[in-house]
């Protein structure tokens, strides 16, 4: 299989994220927050994964709009933690760029194949 940057952001993505985590139940004590985001920072790039192996292109088509959906969700509790001062102004930022990356490389790649496959 060939390289896939997309996943490799998402990849490096999800270290962060799991470190983010550790920092936000060790140091913050909290648990639930860190729980939400933690399922949806990792599942972007398991869902990607799963796409580069799909059986056809409309599971690939499903998997990607999945990862989507997932890191969409993931700006949704990093823009909570932020607003709330669980993570500083720096951390926030750069999760968040990260996040914003992978977002718009599936966006891409969930729109070009939706037209290669007529379901736009």
């Amino acid at each position: 299989m060939r390289e896939s940057l997309v996943y490799d952001k998402a990849f490096k993505f999800a270290v962060k994220i799991v470190d983010l985590y550790k920092y936000l139940c060790k140091y913050k004590k909290e648990f639930t927050l860190s729980k939400q985001i933690l399922k949806s920072g990792t599942s972007i790039g398991a869902n990607i994964k799963e796409g580069l192996y799909a059986q056809s292109k409309k599971d690939f088509l499903s998997k990607f709009s999945i990862a989507l959906k997932e890191c969409s969700e993931t700006e949704y509790w990093l823009d909570l933690l932020g607003a709330t001062e669980y993570i500083n102004n720096k951390i926030f930022k750069e999760l968040s760029k990260d996040c914003s990356e992978i977002n718009k490389m599936l966006s891409s790649i969930v729109k070009t194949t939706k037209e290669r496959i007529n379901l736009v």
